[in-house]
């Protein structure tokens, strides 16, 4: 079960672009560089690269930090999903699949490809499609993020 655009609306409401309830991700990724069929891009930091070459490489979708500006070249209808906190966006969306795909039976079932490659979130320069995995050291990083904070 791919992760939908509706999916995103009901996790971000503030969003632009066309409204395509129809549009399913294969790929979610945060790197620009990787391939990405009908993706879904997250820049989580410098390195995930400029929005242009998501598109250019297949993403349909993006969801963005509200402190950076879009680029102005950024499509009218091209879906943007907005948040404060992208790497907390990730943890939701990734929570989010998690809850959506439990209780799938199926034996064959399309799924979507969760992508990261940022070595913040893999503590590590490998690349991990385990959206548990992901979703536990994601929230590590939160937590650490939250105490470098206060302290």
């Amino acid at each position: 079960m791919y992760l939908a655009h509706n999916d995103l609306v009901e996790l971000f409401s503030d969003f632009r672009g066309i409204k395509e309830a129809d549009h399913f991700y294969m790929t979610v990724t945060d790197d620009a560089n990787e391939m990405q069929t009908r993706g879904l891009f997250i820049p989580l930091n410098e390195n995930s690269g400029e929005l242009l070459e998501a598109i250019a490489n297949g993403a349909i979708a993006a969801i963005w930090d509200k402190k950076k500006q879009l680029p102005k070249y950024t499509p009218n209808h091209f879906p943007i999903f907005f948040t404060d906190n992208p790497i907390e966006a990730v943890r939701e969306l990734l929570r989010f699949y998690i809850e959506k795909m439990d209780g799938e039976k199926a034996e064959k079932m399309n799924m979507t490809n969760f992508v990261f490659l940022n070595k913040k979130l893999l503590k590590e320069n490998k690349e991990t499609y385990d959206i548990a995995v992901m979703l536990e050291k994601i929230s590590k990083i939160n937590l650490k993020d939250d105490f470098e904070r206060r302290g």
